[in-house]
């Protein structure tokens, strides 16, 4: 079941980042879906060619990073000092102002393939020049509950009411009120939770399927947006693993031009000078 849906969209497709790192991305630069996320990019492969060539040293300003590791890992790197190695079940949340440089490259120790996603989630305009900001979940990791028939929730970022359980991740303090959570399910099993305070809610079927409430399957894949106010009914004949994303959008114009996200096409232009000058800094 899953209750009152606005619209299915497209599977993510298939493209390339970084250093040929092969990703399966839904795009949201014309502001009419995601709002105010602007990208889902899933990496999930067991073949290390398809992501070890990673994400070297680039810049970005405008928007804010969110980063969370299933299996796997990268060593992040950035030119405001910070140097750490986000692992499975971590989370990194980089809001990058008015500039940042770094860099994402796949750790040497994890063997055994990659498993995550990078979501980009747009600023408001008057806070796009503010000093940038970094925070993972490293020393202090994402709250988990799981009840009786072994339904899962991690607070990713935010705070989420779980059946009688409160869970409040460390991060809070994402750009447009945005909220995520990663939901296990087992076979036969089902999550209910009361409509979410943000005004959009998306559910992403990153493993396994779920079953619609006109019996619909929605494979790995599939971006799901529920309308305003909707509760989340979702169910699994055969377990699922879900991403709740919620946000109330920007409802703002959206200038992008590879890693930049800004207002308008002047905004951007200044961007690459300012790179270009030297003034993101360089990686420490």
């Amino acid at each position: 079941l899953v209750g009152s849906e606005m619209c299915i969209r497209d599977r993510s497709y298939a493209t390339q980042d970084g250093d040929g790192v092969n990703i399966s991305r839904i795009p949201g630069f014309d502001g009419k879906y995601l709002d105010p996320f602007l990208m889902i990019d899933e990496l999930k492969s067991d073949n290390e060619a398809d992501y070890m060539g990673g994400f070297p040293a680039h810049p970005h300003r405008g928007m804010e990073t969110f980063t969370y590791i299933i299996k796997g890992g990268f060593e992040h790197q950035d030119q405001m000092g910070n140097k750490k190695a986000i692992r499975a079940g971590d989370v990194q949340w980089m809001s990058t102002g008015k500039g940042v440089i770094h860099s994402e490259m796949p750790l040497a120790d994890a063997k055994d393939g990659l498993h995550g996603f990078q979501i980009w989630i747009n600023m408001p305009s008057k806070e796009k020049m503010r000093d940038p900001i970094y925070q993972d979940t490293t020393q202090s990791p994402a709250p988990t509950f799981k009840n009786e028939n072994g339904v899962t929730l991690t607070a990713l970022a935010g705070s989420w009411q779980f059946e009688a359980v409160e869970l409040t991740s460390s991060i809070q303090k994402l750009s447009a009120n945005a909220a995520l959570a990663d939901v296990t399910l087992p076979d036969g099993q089902l999550l209910k939770l009361a409509p979410l305070k943000q005004q959009n809610v998306m559910l992403y079927v990153h493993s396994g399927s779920l079953i619609t409430k006109d019996n619909q399957t929605l494979k790995a894949g599939k971006l799901l947006i529920l309308e305003p106010g909707s509760d989340i009914d979702i169910a699994t004949q055969h377990g699922a693993g879900v991403l709740i994303l919620a946000g109330d959008p920007l409802k703002q114009p959206i200038a992008h031009m590879g890693p930049f996200v800004m207002t308008t096409q002047a905004e951007i232009h200044q961007a690459i000078r300012d790179y270009q000058n030297g003034e993101f800094g360089t990686l420490i």
